[in-house]
Formats: C-alpha cells, sequence, structure tokens
C-alpha cells in the first residue's frame, strides 16, 4: 500500500483522536462545576470548610497512586515547590467554596478564572493580548458594580481564589521542572490532605454531617477532583496544549450554566455579557501554540 493511500487515514486517526480529547475536556469541565453544584448542597450542613477538607482527602487518596510520589528521595530544591502547591491546593478550594457560598457558582468561578487569565497576559508582549486584558478588566467592572445584593466579602474570596490558581500555574511549571512525572502534584495533594486532617475533623465536629450531607461531599470531591485530573490526563494525550488551554475558558459559562440548572442561580443579561467577554479573553490569551 502507498503512502498516498495511507494517508487520509492516518489523517483521520488523528482528527478522531481530537474528538475524543475534545469530548474529554467538555466532560472534565461539566464534572467539575456539577461537583462544585453538589459541594454547594453541603454548605448548610458541614459548611464550605468541611467540603473542602472531605474533597482534599479525596484528591489526595486519588493522585497518591497515580503519582506513587517517592517522598523520601525529594531534596531540599524539590519540597520547596512542593509544600508551595500543597499551600495553594489548600486555599485555592476554600476560597473558592466559601465564595461559592455567598456570590453563586457562576460568578465565583468566573473570577477565580482571572488568575490565569492575568499570568497569560502578564507573560505575553503582543497588543492583541492588551487588547484582551482591557476587555477583561472591563468586564470585572461590569461584574463588580453596586447592586442591593453584592456580597463583597464573597467578591474578595473569588479573587484570592484567582490569586491561587495565578500562582498555581507558576508553581506547577516549577514543580514539573524539578520533579519528574506526577510525583510533585501527588506529593502536594498528600500534604494538603495531611493539613486539612485537623482541620476538617474540627470543623465535622462543630457541625456534624448527615449522611446526605457526606455523600454530596464525598461526590463532589470525585467530581471535581478525581474525575477532571484523569479525563485532563488523557486529554492531553490527544490535543495540543495550547489548545487544551483555550477550550478550559469555557468553564465560568458551564458554571453560569449548571448554576442555574442545579442551583437556581441566575445572572442579569449584562453578568452574562461580562462572563463571556472574560471568556472571549482566556481564549484569546491561551490562544498562542506554546503558551
Amino acid at each position: 500500500m502507498s503512502d498516498h493511500d495511507t494517508a487520509p487515514r492516518t489523517s483521520g486517526t488523528d482528527r478522531a483522536s481530537r474528538t475524543v480529547g475534545a469530548a474529554m475536556m467538555l466532560g472534565s469541565g461539566l464534572s467539575n462545576q456539577v461537583g462544585a453544584s453538589v459541594a454547594s448542597l453541603a454548605f448548610p450542613v458541614i459548611g464550605p470548610v468541611g467540603v473542602v477538607a472531605v474533597r482534599q482527602w479525596v484528591a489526595a487518596l486519588v493522585l497518591a497512586p497515580v503519582g506513587q510520589p517517592r517522598i523520601r528521595s525529594f531534596s531540599a530544591h524539590q519540597w520547596r515547590p512542593i509544600l508551595g502547591l500543597a499551600a495553594v491546593f489548600a486555599c485555592m478550594n476554600l476560597t473558592l467554596y466559601m465564595a461559592i457560598d455567598r456570590i453563586g457558582l457562576g460568578l465565583a468561578v468566573t473570577l477565580e478564572f482571572l488568575g490565569p487569565l492575568t499570568v497569560a497576559l502578564a507573560t505575553s508582549r503582543r497588543r492583541v493580548d492588551l487588547v484582551c486584558a482591557l476587555a477583561a478588566g472591563a468586564a470585572v467592572v461590569v461584574l463588580l458594580r453596586p447592586q442591593p445584593s453584592t456580597d463583597y466579602v464573597g467578591i474578595g474570596l473569588a479573587l484570592v481564589a484567582a490569586v491561587c490558581w495565578g500562582c498555581y500555574v507558576l508553581l506547577n511549571r516549577s514543580v514539573g521542572a524539578r520533579v519528574p512525572g506526577l510525583q510533585g502534584s501527588a506529593a502536594a495533594a498528600a500534604v494538603s490532605g495531611l493539613v486539612y486532617l485537623p482541620v476538617g475533623a474540627v470543623a465535622l465536629w462543630l457541625m456534624p454531617p448527615t449522611p446526605w450531607a457526606l455523600a454530596c461531599a464525598l461526590l463532589a470531591g470525585v467530581l471535581s477532583s478525581a474525575v477532571p485530573f484523569l479525563s485532563d490526563m488523557l486529554a492531553l494525550r490527544r490535543v495540543p496544549a495550547h489548545f487544551f488551554g483555550i477550550f478550559m475558558s469555557v468553564n465560568p459559562v458551564l458554571a453560569s450554566l449548571v448554576g442555574m440548572a442545579v442551583l437556581q442561580q441566575y445572572l442579569d443579561p449584562l453578568s452574562w455579557a461580562a462572563v463571556c467577554v472574560i471568556v472571549l479573553a482566556n481564549a484569546v490569551a491561551f490562544s498562542t501554540p506554546g503558551r
């Protein structure tokens, strides 16, 4: 068989692989946001701290056997970014869930996405990225405009989560450069899970869980930690990294849709427009190959 005969088949295989990868990314995003919405159902019983503790434990139990970190062999040079990443894990999820509890899923996730967007824009010298920054800034002003129901504490928590996500991006690069494979992320998740052992114990003692609330927290841990991690890992084998970054920018829209469908949390038309602008700014910012 000639090369000419096999070329279309190879192209079709690549196209099919990318389609599967895109489906995995969409499933990952939906799973993450549905997990957050399920987590919020447990907030009235065990609070965001209790839910985050359970989620961190689930993440540690999932990542540890997958990454198989050789903790005893890590040097101080490797431990420093790992501990930083563990601190970011612990803070990012807590502030995000506390923000969701106060301002809703869609708005909290949209504001959190400003973290990776800021990192992408700060490392760019393209004029189009300056336009993206201005557009995203204007959209944020719209989202933060004073209203009778504006919760500035919740907004502040979401912005702290955004800072954590930006730090997560930078620390992940450092961990990836210093620690082979997935060992660094697995070790960071394990450390974060250990930190939340006493925190979660106190939170669940002060706010005793019902079987329903505990089931929601466990399900949130699976949907928001285990499923996205495994799906993203498999998707990155099928699609280019920059396409993965572009596709992730739809998460604020998914969060807003899930918030409406599951939690009856509705954004006004102007807020929807601002969310779409931030999504577009993310997509353009991550459109450069290799970013």
